[in-house]
């Protein structure tokens, strides 16, 4: 008779000590699983430190858990018997060491979450899928925070994710007497050789064997292992945590809107990768922004902009994922078709603006939250690239990116594809925009004070193209009517210009073109 009792089995994204599938583990009698599988590292045409990130991470937390004295089972991506799949793995370990019963916590992406269903049939045991009590919100309380509301704000939302953790609260009132300092957050920066920069963690031979197993298994994915400097244990996360609040969180907020090709990071937490794999507890992130607040070392506009990004943002958006799963991913409200152009893939495009954030994604798998949004989900959105597509690359090249927290944040804000289920509006923006929160238009081709023509920037005639080709669709939004107003009121042959010159753009677009 089996003396193993339970089988846990722990994902690469649930990293994290208090998981509630190791609540009353013991090693004695529980065995761990953890693998790698090609079904998970193919799934998405993954970035190579996306994926290094993440094996390195799992292989880490898995020397911890035998240094607590339990028995790991951990199947490598190119062990000979690998079967590729979870439920592969699962099958083979059951087979060899006979447990009453499989433990997980549930998935964070549907479709992995679909495959757990079926594997208390296919095995003939007890499968217990325990909530993820790593997020402040439960699925079911979202859904009943949704109910009798014409309109999921996620202002709303925030203010009763404020009350419910007591964060930067006086009492019964907001600290400062507003709920939102963002307002005071849009600033652009100037470059600083003075800036603090974010701690750099050199791969251990642990991580080395994983850098040359993802170079070796992926060698046509995007991007290089060579500059790997990620965290990937729980003190090196920690220290990197430390590091955005003594060095960067008191000027975040100011910046945490700007663009610099010179320097990618600015002052940004460079957090979300470790927080989204489980090294990190998302709400002692908070608490230490708002110490640094209280003991005045953070200003309040930089503290609550922070946290309403993890509290309200991240957690609103994972509500918003479990709501409208499936189908929300093929929601395409414009009927965009338009395939990725070529350069989404190696950044050769004389926009500045869009080659400087593709490359950098390329080098580093990140992008702060502006350039993913204004940039290149402005450029797809204005372009009327295919959403899911757009969604497909965004997945694939951020190393923080998970379906959960990826997917209503392109399909939903960056695409506005849901047609305005999450958004209020379109993030739609001219060349405008980009000039005046970044340095890039000083170096580009394209001259963004030009409105139409050869020479000017593209965004600016592809923004009113995307407002006049979509006003069946958005011209009874009435955060848009002084945009239609306007459009109104131009002169027939400036019109002409701006729909002829998008034209002009597009076509060179579709016909593979340098544009």
């Amino acid at each position: 008779m089996s003396t193993v009792r339970n089988l846990i089995f722990i994902l690469g994204d649930q990293l994290t000590w208090s998981l509630s599938s190791l609540e009353a583990a013991d090693p004695g009698r529980d065995i761990i699983l953890m693998c790698e599988v090609i079904e998970e590292a193919t799934y998405a045409h993954h970035h190579k430190l996306k994926m290094a990130l993440i094996f390195s991470a799992m292989r880490h937390f898995a020397i911890e858990l035998r240094e607590k004295g339990f028995d790991v089972r951990y199947v490598h991506l190119d062990d000979l018997d690998n079967t590729g799949s979870f439920t592969g793995e699962l099958d083979r370990t059951v087979a060899a060491i006979s447990p009453k019963r499989i433990i997980v916590t549930e998935a964070s992406e549907w479709r992995v979450l679909q495959a757990m269903k079926p594997w208390k049939s296919a095995f003939g045991l007890p499968v217990e899928i325990r909530p993820d009590t790593r997020f402040l919100v439960s699925k079911q309380d979202f859904q009943t925070w949704t109910q009798s509301r014409r309109a999921l704000t996620m202002e709303y939302f925030y203010r009763d994710m404020r009350r419910r953790t007591g964060l930067l609260m006086n009492g019964k009132d907001p600290e400062g007497g507003r709920w939102n300092f963002d307002a005071d957050n849009r600033k652009p920066a100037q470059a600083d050789l003075f800036r603090p920069t974010h701690p750099r963690f050199p791969p251990d031979a642990v991580t080395r064997d994983v850098l040359d197993l993802v170079e070796r298994t992926f060698p046509r994915n995007m991007g290089s292992t060579a500059q790997f400097s990620f965290a990937v244990t729980r003190s090196d996360a920690q220290k990197a945590a430390d590091a955005f609040v003594r060095d960067f969180l008191p000027d975040f907020g100011k910046t945490q809107d700007a663009m610099l090709k010179e320097e990618p990071f600015l002052n940004h937490a460079l957090l979300s990768f470790y927080i989204n794999i489980g090294l990190l507890d998302p709400l002692e992130i908070c608490r230490m922004a708002e110490r640094a607040y209280r003991e005045g070392h953070a200003p309040l506009n930089s503290v609550e902009g922070f946290i309403r990004q993890i509290i309200g943002w991240r957690e609103y958006i994972r509500g918003i994922y479990w709501l409208k799963m499936p189908g929300y991913e093929k929601s395409n409200i414009f009927d965009a078709k338009r395939p990725l152009p070529d350069f989404f893939w190696t950044g050769e495009t004389d926009m500045a603006c869009v080659s400087s954030v593709i490359k950098q994604t390329m080098k580093h798998a990140y992008a702060h939250h502006i350039q993913r949004l204004m940039v290149v989900g402005n450029f797809s959105m204005l372009s009327g690239l295919d959403p899911y597509a757009v969604h497909e690359w965004y997945l694939a090249v951020y190393a923080d990116a998970f379906e959960w927290v990826e997917l209503p944040n392109v399909i939903g804000m960056s695409q506005f594809a849901d047609g305005g289920f999450m958004s209020s509006k379109p993030y739609a923006a001219s060349g405008a925009y980009i000039a005046r929160m970044s340095n890039y238009c000083g170096g580009c081709r394209y001259d963004v004070s030009k409105k139409s023509g050869k020479d000017a920037c593209p965004f600016n005639a592809l923004y009113w193209d995307f407002i006049v080709r979509n006003a069946d669709s958005l011209s009874t939004n009435h955060r848009l009517a002084q945009i239609y107003s306007s459009w109104d009121r131009m002169r027939p042959e400036t019109r002409k210009a701006y729909r002829n010159s998008a034209s002009t753009f597009l076509k060179k677009l579709d016909d593979g073109e340098r544009v």
